[in-house]
């Protein structure tokens, strides 16, 4: 079993599950919502994305806001203890670009909901 007092095991337990960099990639960008992360993550379920974004808000580092309209809107958006890893993920993003050769764009940005005329 992992060292509980390791700092980096700590954190590994946290970021090292499949989507959860991915997610906080996402919400670097600014609040989103949970059909706009879905889209942003091809390839999630949407039970998978729910499970995620729940165990991120147990330790902190994603809060949800539901606003009271009908049909109910949330948004999830980084905590101050979430934007703590946005360095990480530059850090990871460097280090894909110069010793693994991925110059890409890490994801597309998900396209606004038309608006009814």
């Amino acid at each position: 079993m992992p060292d509980p007092d390791c700092p980096v095991c700590r954190t590994a337990d946290i970021v090292c599950g499949k989507w959860t960099l991915l997610i906080v990639r996402d919400l670097a960008e600014g609040r989103s919502r949970f059909c706009e992360l879905e889209r942003s993550l091809g390839g999630i379920s949407p039970r998978t994305l729910s499970l995620r974004l729940r165990a991120l808000e147990e330790e902190r580092i994603v809060e949800r806001r539901t606003y009271p309209e009908v049909p109910p809107r949330v948004e999830y958006a980084l905590t101050e203890k979430g934007r703590a890893l946005v360095p990480i993920i530059d850090s990871m993003r460097t280090y894909g670009t110069e010793w693994l050769g991925a110059p890409g764009k890490c994801a597309e940005t998900p396209e606004p909901a038309a608006v009814a005329a």
